[in-house]
């Protein structure tokens, strides 16, 4: 992992690194020492590590809770080229076109890129927690959209992830199967008026999942609108009951 030269803003450090292919950013309190509960923030679709939403979750759980946070790239995204991924892409454009159901087409990319994601997360959390200033604590996830799509199969797999907000997902392809393996508490965000991902699909997602301890947020919206604040106060104390004790 090579980190470049930190820079700090309101409290927050922040590191841009490379792990192989992967870029990612590390947030970090400014003058942390010693490890610390971790958040994994899996990015929307055509967005990246750095979008204004991630980077707002990112400093909230590092200023308010104290925790690291850290995002990465998908392929494609971001600071990732990929002609593979570009083919598919076109190639999916066209079958929606051609009268495709979009909501399957996206599955069917989630569970492709899933098959990258997965082993390249879990080898970010490795070598982060490696890090003095990280070090081996528990392990959040937040992501919605298409980081609810890459993040069921992530947290089905990954059994350092001890809490999960997830949403604005569905139960396409094997996503309900793989939810039924996530066991650790989950909050799940559905917006109500979603017009990419069908209320019906996104409620199967939620029922699918494995979680003694589960909860449903739903507020009216379309599908990229903005979510209420009231949410941040949520997923904050969310993860401060479930990663700072399990600390």
């Amino acid at each position: 992992m090579r980190f470049s030269s930190p820079t700090s803003s309101d409290g927050v450090r922040e590191q841009i690194f490379q792990l192989g292919d992967v870029p990612g950013v590390l947030w970090t309190p400014q003058d942390a020492t010693g490890p610390r509960p971790l958040v994994l923030l899996g990015h929307g679709g055509g967005q990246h590590k750095k979008a204004p939403g991630v980077v707002f979750q990112a400093h909230h759980f590092v200023t308010e809770l104290g925790f690291a946070a850290v995002a990465v790239d998908v392929p494609n995204h971001g600071d990732r080229t990929d002609e593979q991924y570009d083919r598919i892409v076109e190639e999916n454009r066209a079958r929606v076109a051609a009268g495709e159901e979009l909501s399957s087409v996206i599955a069917g990319f989630q569970e492709l890129a899933a098959r990258q994601t997965v082993p390249e997360w879990r080898a970010v959390l490795d070598a982060l927690q490696d890090l003095d200033h990280v070090g081996t604590g528990p392990v959040g996830y937040w992501g919605i959209s298409l980081g609810c799509g890459l993040g069921v199969p992530f947290v089905a797999a990954e059994p350092r992830v001890t809490a999960a907000v997830l949403g604005l997902g569905g139960a396409f392809g094997t996503a309900a199967d793989l939810a039924r393996r996530i066991t650790v508490p989950v909050e799940f965000l559905v917006q109500w008026d979603d017009e990419r991902v069908p209320r019906d699909r996104s409620l199967a997602l939620f029922d699918a999942l494995g979680s003694a301890e589960k909860t449903l947020h739903a507020n009216p919206g379309k599908h990229a609108d903005r979510l209420p604040l009231h949410e941040l106060d949520s997923t904050t104390r969310f993860f401060a009951r479930h990663l700072v004790h399990a600390g």
